[in-house]
């Protein structure tokens, strides 16, 4: 569970209660790991930028963790990393990818002192001001984890357990309604029924 500002946390409690009047008898489970939201951002404070606001407005489609990191720089200019850890109570792990899709790739709304692509945990990070981009909305893509062998080997293992499940369940709904068949048959049967 991550640690939600509170202009966040009204909101959620706001539609949690609609939810629970509407549907009684339901649980709502907010799985943040998965979401998105969209932040509006203002980019550089200049003196003769005043007429070109425009431009400077931006919004930025980011997952909720990238969201949680972006909303604490409205506090604070420049943050070091454990006290983006310790605000947002996101695992160690995760906040190395969130901050390295926010410092570290195309469009980097963070800038990271000392530079580099890796994150460590004596990094101090700061709102990028001098940020441009050509668009006004922009995606900001989050860093995916390459997959172990291990975990490859799993995932594969699950897939076969799966379709065996299924398969098997196809030759028992096709023996039931036909009673006897040849073996050819079956087979050409299960290959109709499992497209």
């Amino acid at each position: 569970s991550v640690i939600i500002p509170p202009q966040l946390a009204a909101t959620l409690d706001q539609y949690k209660s609609y939810y629970l009047g509407k549907h009684s008898g339901r649980k709502l489970v907010w799985q943040h790991s998965l979401s998105f939201c969209t932040l509006k951002a203002l980019f550089g404070d200049e003196p003769g930028l005043q007429d070109k606001k425009m431009e400077l407005k931006k919004e930025l489609n980011v997952s909720v963790y990238q969201g949680l990191v972006l909303l604490l720089f409205n506090n604070s200019p420049k943050l070091p990393y454990s006290a983006i850890l310790e605000s947002t109570a996101i695992e160690s792990e995760e906040m190395g990818r969130v901050l390295q899709s926010l410092a570290c790739s195309k469009t980097r709304v963070l800038k990271k002192k000392p530079p580099g692509k890796d994150i460590a945990t004596t990094d101090t990070f700061e709102f990028n001001a001098e940020f441009r981009h050509k668009l006004c909305k922009i995606k900001i893509n989050q860093i995916q984890t390459k997959e172990t062998i291990e975990e490859n080997h799993s995932t594969t293992e699950k897939v076969f357990q799966d379709r065996q499940y299924q398969i098997d369940a196809a030759i028992v709904r096709i023996m039931k309604a036909r009673k006897t068949m040849t073996h050819s048959i079956l087979v050409s049967e299960l290959y109709n029924h499992l497209k």
